[in-house]
């Protein structure tokens, strides 16, 4: 027992790289805010370059240590690019939070195949490839943490949302088989399930259902979750800090649930 480990160097990231998938807004954003604060450098992958490069040049002004790198992820040739350029400007990558997603909400009628394709290709397919170029860099560096974007949806099912309920309950079951894989590297894979987030995207979920992104809504959200609030990015991030170090060192092929107790 090393009673002398404050709870500073527990949750200390110096020295360790993170590739942030979707990282230019919401909780992309708030959760590089966040490993950056505690030590982080930080490469933000997002397919919007403006928003990226804004993001990149905002968490430096905070102090932090940035670089965008433009990527979709649904793109092989593109992520093995974004994470080769990583590692030539870092030097290695420790940390990969697999957070890129889309939410399309329709179910199995109204949805369209190529919303379907789309859905699937950001969150699963961005995450396995990402997670394919990303785990042989973990290894030469002797182990590392991912983290991937499910959702509560993951773990129960959601009305007129089937494309986003197929790839979250598939982001949790890929989370347990690759924890399974390459745990023997001292990779760890984890999953965090967050909630209703109020960002861009829930944002565009309430529009997509032809409601107002208004303070009603917001309520609506929160109505009957123990904690009687919509999430924040920076809730998720805390998640995501605490499965990225070292006070999470024996846990793998798990998930956190973010969601205020609303699938209590």
């Amino acid at each position: 027992m090393d009673l002398g480990r404050s709870a500073s160097d527990l949750l200390s990231l110096e020295g360790k790289v993170a590739v942030i998938s979707g990282g230019a807004s919401g909780i992309g954003f708030g959760t590089a805010v966040k490993l950056a604060e505690f030590g982080a450098r930080i490469a933000i992958f997002d397919i919007d370059e403006k928003q990226g490069r804004l993001a990149g040049k905002e968490l430096t002004d905070l102090g932090g240590r940035a670089r965008f790198f433009r990527c979709d992820v649904r793109d092989a040739v593109e992520c093995k690019r974004a994470v080769n350029d990583t590692v030539s400007f870092f030097g290695r990558i420790d940390i990969l939070f697999n957070n890129a997603g889309v939410a399309i909400r329709k179910n199995a009628v109204d949805l369209e195949p190529e919303e379907w394709d789309l859905a699937l290709d950001v969150s699963l397919k961005g995450q396995y490839l990402l997670s394919k170029y990303i785990v042989p860099v973990m290894k030469m560096n002797g182990g590392g943490s991912i983290i991937n974007t499910g959702s509560g949806w993951s773990l129960k099912g959601g009305p007129d949302a089937v494309s986003y309920c197929a790839m979250k309950g598939g982001t949790l079951n890929m989370t347990r088989a690759m924890a399974i894989d390459f745990g023997k590297f001292n990779i760890r894979v984890n999953c965090v399930c967050p909630g209703d987030i109020d960002t861009p995207m829930l944002q565009s979920e309430c529009e997509q259902l032809g409601m107002n992104y208004d303070e009603e809504y917001k309520r609506s959200c929160a109505a009957g979750r123990p904690l009687e609030r919509l999430g924040t990015p920076g809730d998720v991030a805390n998640a995501v800090l605490f499965l990225s170090g070292r006070m999470s060192s024996w846990i793998t092929g798990t998930y956190i649930v973010v969601d205020g107790g609303g699938i209590a």
